[in-house]
């Protein structure tokens, strides 16, 4: 390949080669695809339930219609889940096709993984030469956290697909200022909405200015198109906000996660600026103490994504700056723009916010790295022989071995001659790079294939080490075990799942819960974060007191309620919502269920809570609920767990 001046911009690769494309490159992607499907699925049953919270979701999803349409905790409806339940939805139509297991409640999740490897593969492919898109793709396959996510049931997976999509679509619309195809990227957004809320927003801004800037339209036309794709947006995202609304709140589940019984309420408040600047919504204010600049690299979450985020920055600017003379319109600039702005605004967010923050929420940043890291190293490919290109390269290869050094430190006692290997080839190779004008083309070519094997290497060992390991709880976390933690960083129980549907109910509980607790309580029962495994004792007498009641059993708590339900496949109401601190349902209409013989059983136990006292920025209802309890009914203890029989009446001894 001949040098590019040095005042020459980075074209795009021609649309004759890119259709045509290397013989290679035809099998390359299904075998890309294939071994991305490989890793997502195989083993996936050990995880059990992943987390518990969901799945019980998507059991009662099974039973009733209205439950799947409200993404209720319980088929009777009592409260939703603390997102909107699009991501609950693939999960829910699985397990009605193929029975309530871990295997239909996954599977789809694995499948939208595999699906966010070809949309990135095919973004970039749109300018870049297959061997670029291929990169990409395989740096999205390998990227810990998203091994992680697209392996479990957490609402990521969905939001991740859709924005990746959205991306695609936009660089689409860009090319040629098609509407069709910025209203479908309008589209996808709002229905990542629904998968988790305002997070589905974080790109919108720079994937509009993008376009807005770009688009070989004139700038009444891009605007107009702004404004179509604006209403595709708040259609797609809003037409179940409006459907809630309408219902009368009596007539469907609590919204979970609001103090008003309120959709606007939780996405502004709980799932939305309460995670920015830690303010109180629902009980949980400021949990979290390390924002900071440097977040993504410090230790919890350094090793789920930041792999490559160094090179994923230096190749953002450098592809930028090769692109700096093209026109206004170029694709391939636009393209920078669209990865960059996503990783960047998102990037900085998840640094800087003062809420509620995971470190799986991470994979949102996995294809703007991936797709970065591939396009970024084809503009300074094409352009290898020049010393500014030849650096830059290098740079980028030394910083990841060193990168993929620190990291691997961190985890002394797991596979200790990685780091120093991956350094050791990273320095050659860059070494191989920065003689790019003296070496023959194939030695430049084999050091170049070999530079993005060790770029990879690092993760790939987290990704298979994540696969390899059941992951359970609210929190789960990517990669080797690095001590510490807090939630269901990983299962360990036996790492054998469990099979398909026994008498129209779950084969049987996970064998594990998680490393670390929740909040634990007196009486049994599980946590904040942990859902509990109860006894075979209990569950039998939730399963046989269930006839003739609505809820076979009450207890405080998400976690706690989704452990029962999923064990006995009964309806189990959890007082107080997710985190026990929504006023769902009040003392007095729990008073009226009992009256009424619609719950049978109350479950002690569980986050400490019916000790009286309020919780500041949420409701003491789930307090005084369980304080009532415990007061008026006689108290037995089953499977170690604290159970009163609410079908009884007032006991004796606490009326006198």
């Amino acid at each position: 390949m001949t040098a590019v001046p040095n005042d020459a911009p980075a074209r795009s690769e021609p649309q004759g080669a890119r259709r045509g494309g290397p013989r290679w490159a035809r099998p390359a992607l299904p075998g890309l695809l294939a071994a991305t499907g490989l890793l997502y699925v195989w083993g996936l049953g050990a995880s059990g339930w992943a987390n518990p919270y969901y799945s019980a979701a998507v059991q009662a999803a099974t039973e009733s219609w209205t439950a799947f349409f409200f993404g209720a905790s319980d088929a009777a409806g009592a409260i939703t889940v603390d997102k909107t339940p699009a991501a609950l939805w693939p999960m829910a139509l699985s397990a009605r096709i193929f029975g309530l297991s871990s295997w239909s409640i996954l599977v789809p999740q694995a499948l939208m993984g595999v699906a966010t490897v070809a949309v990135v593969y095919a973004t970039v492919r749109r300018r870049f030469p297959a061997w670029a898109a291929l990169v990409a793709g395989a740096a999205m396959a390998l990227t810990p956290v998203a091994v992680l996510m697209f392996r479990f049931n957490n609402p990521d997976a969905l939001l991740v697909l859709l924005l990746t999509v959205a991306a695609y679509c936009v660089v689409r619309a860009q090319e040629r200022g098609a509407t069709r195809w910025l209203v479908l990227a309008g589209a996808a957004l709002g229905w990542a909405f629904l998968a988790k809320m305002l997070q589905a927003f974080l790109v919108l801004p720079g994937f509009a200015l993008v376009y807005l800037l770009t688009a070989p339209v004139t700038l009444r036309r891009r605007l107009w198109q702004l404004m179509l794709a604006g209403a595709a947006l708040a259609a797609s995202a809003g037409w179940w906000l409006l459907i809630v609304a309408l219902v009368p709140a009596g007539s469907r589940p609590y919204i979970g996660g609001s103090q008003t019984n309120s959709v606007l309420e939780l996405a502004l408040g709980y799932n939305g600026i309460g995670r920015l600047n830690g303010a109180n919504y629902g009980g949980l204010g400021n949990t979290d103490q390390q924002a900071g600049w440097l977040r993504l690299f410090d230790t919890e979450l350094g090793g789920q994504v930041s792999w490559l985020l160094p090179a994923a920055l230096i190749l953002l600017a450098a592809g930028l700056w090769a692109t700096r003379r093209a026109p206004r319109t170029d694709p391939a600039r636009a393209a920078f723009g669209v990865w960059g702005t996503w990783l960047l605004v998102t990037g900085l967010i998840f640094s800087l916010m003062r809420g509620i923050f995971h470190a799986y929420y991470t994979v949102a940043l996995a294809p703007a790295v991936a797709a970065l890291v591939g396009m970024g190293a084809a503009v300074l490919w094409r352009r290898r022989r020049e010393p500014a290109a030849a650096v830059t390269l290098a740079v980028a290869a030394a910083v990841t071995g060193w990168w993929a050094w620190v990291l691997l430190g961190r985890t002394p006692g797991w596979n200790a001659w990685l780091g120093p290997v991956a350094l050791a080839a990273a320095l050659v190779l860059a070494g191989a790079i920065l003689a790019a004008r003296v070496l023959p083309a194939r030695f430049l070519a084999l050091a170049g294939a070999l530079a993005v094997v060790v770029s990879l290497a690092g993760p790939a060992a987290y990704a298979l080490d994540t696969a390899a390991s059941p992951h359970t709880g609210a929190i789960p976390s990517a990669g080797p075990a690095m001590g510490g933690g807090f939630g269901g960083m990983r299962a360990v129980g036996p790492r054998d799942g469990f099979g398909g549907p026994r008498d129209g109910r779950p084969a049987g509980p996970p064998q594990g819960m998680g490393r670390g607790g929740g909040f634990g309580g007196m009486g049994g029962g599980g946590g904040l974060l942990n859902a509990t495994t109860p006894s075979a004792e209990l569950t039998a007498l939730l399963q046989r007191g269930a006839a003739g009641h609505t809820w076979a059993a009450a207890t405080v708590g998400s976690n706690n309620a989704a452990g029962y339900q999923l064990a006995s496949g009964e309806p189990v109401m959890a007082v107080g919502g997710f985190n026990g601190t929504d006023p769902a349902p009040t003392l007095e209409r729990f008073q009226r269920y009992v009256a009424a013989g619609e719950i049978h059983y109350f479950l002690g136990g569980g986050m400490g809570m019916g000790r009286g006292g309020a919780v500041e920025g949420g409701s003491d209802e789930a307090a005084r609920i369980a304080e009532w309890v415990r007061q008026n009914f006689a108290a037995r203890t089953v499977g170690g767990v604290t159970v009163y029989d609410l079908s009884t009446g007032e006991s004796p001894a606490a009326t006198a």
